[in-house]
């Protein structure tokens, strides 16, 4: 089994608010959002919060999601996915995404998760010839996810392993467009 991993403790320090609570047009909450996506495509979803967000977790557990918390979340992001990892240990991979790009398409992100249930060591998205997210490992990975620390996620791994990396070409810009600023809640992408 695959489990998808939403990425939600990040401290959005650029966004001058909750971003992950702000409304997208049609009004549904970034975050929410984001985790609809993810849990439309793998059957197994867990998301990361920090320890101070229950308003985001009491959304989420209304989605029928599971939350944990990230006690480290100021350590960065391989804190919370080291929490996940930890939480899921038992899988055969993990698809990881972040709570701060919803228009990834559910289509992708079911491809992605059926490239590592048929073998692939490390998937990723391509659009127009950039890496984007979601981005899945693995069972082979473990100790290396467990191993993580930093603010740069799974990137060192990423570099790597490059050569184990296999490309999913797609025509969805949303792989590449996450919210900073409350400006980008408009800028959703063709």
């Amino acid at each position: 089994m695959i489990c998808g991993i939403l990425l939600a403790a990040g401290s959005a320090s650029r966004f001058g608010s909750h971003k992950l609570l702000y409304p997208l047009p049609d009004g549904t909450p970034i975050g929410v959002a984001a985790a609809r996506h993810l849990k439309q495509s793998v059957e197994d979803v867990i998301v990361v919060v920090r320890p101070d967000d229950a308003r985001l977790a009491d959304l989420l557990h209304a989605e029928g999601l599971t939350t944990i918390v990230s006690e480290h979340a100021e350590l960065g992001m391989s804190a919370s996915l080291v929490s996940a990892i930890n939480a899921t240990e038992n899988v055969d991979g993990w698809l990881i995404t972040l709570a701060d790009m919803p228009w990834i398409q559910p289509q992708t992100i079911c491809t992605i998760a059926s490239m590592l249930e048929h073998g692939a060591d490390i998937a990723a998205p391509y659009y127009q010839g950039k890496r984007g997210h979601p981005v899945g490992f693995s069972r082979r990975f473990l100790p290396d996810l467990l191993g993580l620390t930093g603010d740069k996620g799974a990137c060192d791994l990423l570099r790597n392993h490059h050569d184990l990396l296999e490309p999913f070409h797609c025509n969805d810009a949303g792989i590449l467009q996450d919210i900073d600023r409350p400006r980008d809640v408009l800028a959703r992408p063709n």
